[in-house]
Order: structure tokens, then sequence, then C-alpha cells
């Protein structure tokens, strides 16, 4: 995939879909402290966490992209 911003994107849809930063990262088996990374854009998440994010939140992968 190619460089994304996808913290923004990330937490625009997970607010969309009525889930707290816990209960996603609860949800995906992560870090309360990774998401956080992950959305203030200070770290890149995996390609892989990406695609999980998107099926958690019931996304696709191309409506995250054109967020």
């Amino acid at each position: 995939m190619e460089k994304e911003q996808w913290g923004r994107k990330i937490r625009a849809f997970r607010k969309l879909k009525g889930f707290t930063q816990a209960e996603l990262a609860k949800e995906l088996g992560i870090s309360l402290t990774l998401l956080g990374e992950i959305e203030r854009e200070s770290r890149d998440p995996e390609n892989d966490l990406v695609l999980k994010i998107c099926d958690t939140l019931g996304v696709s992968l191309q409506e995250m992209q054109e967020l």
C-alpha cells in the first residue's frame, strides 16, 4: 500500500462507528498506546493492521483511502 495518512482516517471512521479508542484497541488486540500513536500519525500501521481495522469498523479499504 502506498503511504497514506491513516491516523485521521482511522479516527474519523472510529468515531463515526461509535467506538472509543479503548474499545477499538481491544477489538483489534493492540494496545491503546499503539492506537493513539497511529491516530496521531506518529506511527504508521502495518498493512495487515490497516486491513483488520477496516474489517472491524465495517468499511472497505477503498472507503478508508477516499476519506
